[in-house]
């Protein structure tokens, strides 16, 4: 154990040093684990050398946005909250395999101009060790703009971030993932600002009854509820699933129903390669 508390120490030393050696750098900043991190650390050691971004969208949870403004507030962190709407970006809203690749491209394009305006020439995201591991066409987007990844550069793993989030007392410590609204569509469902209205009052339905960790994907007509599987009774108890049902019913799903594997992150990308997809997970544009 005493062996694991020194390999994460040293990582984290690795992290200061290379971001002091940056100097001055723009976060993309969503508010969660991994960037609320490294926000904090870039702030202590660069100060006003750290500016963070965070796009407001409707594709965003809205208590992602309300948590990265406070966070930033209460560092006294030069904060950019710039309004976008994903599902102007061209191909986007059609949501191909590599939507991710339009999102991320967006946002680091409004990185980029903001860091120009400032005349900071580094742009950094919370990319960790473990999203190498995983799909992620935004990961390309990324490489075309020259962000860099200070938690990859320091070998930072998710649960490490967690630990040193702890030691930092930081609100964001166990906070579970939250990834855009959009990944509750199955790629090639059209995403709707109707249909992200949906998915976000039915999980907010979710959370009021203390699910924490939930997703509810979109299949048209139908909520599929994911919860973690010791959760699910609780789910189907008489106190709950009726006004549940009720309330996700009045959100504007005609059937819910509930996936018997439990939650599971990135559970849309299974059927890559099983079914056709508009594009390739190549993660490269489609043709024009």
């Amino acid at each position: 154990m005493e062996s694991d508390a020194t390999a994460i120490a040293d990582k984290e030393a690795r992290l200061r040093s290379g971001l002091r050696s940056m100097g001055r750098v723009l976060l993309a900043f969503s508010g969660g684990v991994d960037s609320a991190y490294l926000l904090k650390v870039a702030h202590q050691e660069l100060g006003e050398g750290v500016v963070a971004l965070t796009t407001s969208s409707p594709t965003a949870p809205q208590g992602d946005e309300d948590l990265a403004r406070s966070l930033a507030g209460e560092w006294g962190v030069e904060h950019l909250v710039i309004d976008a709407n994903e599902l102007e970006i061209p191909g986007y809203a059609a949501n191909p395999t590599n939507r991710c690749y339009f999102c991320k491209g967006s946002l680091y394009d409004i990185c980029r101009n903001h860091a120009g305006r400032l005349g900071i020439e580094w742009i950094v995201d919370g990319v960790n060790r473990d999203d190498l591991g995983d799909y992620r066409p935004g990961l390309k987007a990324a490489e075309e703009n020259n962000v860099r990844h200070p938690l990859v550069e320091s070998d930072l793993s998710k649960d490490e971030i967690r630990v040193l989030s702890r030691r930092l007392g930081l609100v964001t410590a166990d906070k579970p993932s939250s990834p855009c609204l959009s990944s509750r569509f199955p790629y090639g469902t059209e995403i709707t600002p109707e249909g992200l209205h949906k998915v976000a009052a039915a999980e907010d339905a979710l959370r009021r009854r203390g699910f924490v960790e939930c997703r509810v994907r979109y299949h048209g007509t139908v909520a599929r509820i994911e919860v973690p599987v010791v959760e699910i009774p609780r789910l189907l108890s008489d106190e709950v699933r009726e006004p549940l049902w009720q309330e996700i019913r009045d959100a504007g799903f005609l059937y819910v129903t509930v996936d018997l594997r439990g939650f599971r992150s990135g559970s849309l990308n299974e059927a890559i390669g099983r079914t056709p997809a508009s594009t390739p997970p190549s993660g490269d544009p489609p043709a024009s």
